[in-house]
């Protein structure tokens, strides 16, 4: 699957980790920024990505931040985009089945690295249930 990521600085350890793991799982990451710690505008880096995804070159996305709720705020701006901020497996999971989530935030600050593996895991692999919840994310435009 090919998954954008985005980050601003708060969130530039775990993307860089998550771009390793994710072509260690098969996956084809692609990096929409930010390439270091220094302090960057969120909006600025989380927006290509979020675009990315809504003109179909990357199936789903990543983007990450201190907290990550700036982040999903930035996504969802863009038509097409279903951003949901994640903290467990849980939340992952309910987002896909539920919501069909096309992007995930997480917050560098708030989640362990091995809590971040099994967000991304339950995102990654548990399908859309469809039925009533496809007529709601209809409603979403």
């Amino acid at each position: 699957m090919r998954i954008a990521l985005a980050s601003d600085h708060a969130g530039f350890r775990y993307k860089e980790q998550l771009r390793e793991q994710l072509a260690a799982w098969g996956h084809e990451p692609v990096d929409f920024g930010t390439d270091s710690e220094e302090p960057v505008d969120y909006p600025l880096v989380i927006r290509p990505a979020a675009v990315a995804v809504a003109a179909g070159e990357c199936e789903r996305a990543i983007v990450l931040g201190g907290s990550g709720n700036g982040e999903a705020m930035a996504a969802n701006r863009v038509p097409g985009v279903r951003c949901a901020l994640c903290w467990s497996r849980e939340s992952a999971e309910l987002a896909r089945r539920h919501n069909d989530a096309n992007v995930i935030s997480i917050g560098q600050r708030l989640l362990s690295w091995e809590m971040v593996l099994d967000v991304v895991d339950a995102w990654l692999t548990t399908p859309f249930d469809g039925g009533r919840h496809a007529r709601r994310v209809a409603l979403l435009g």
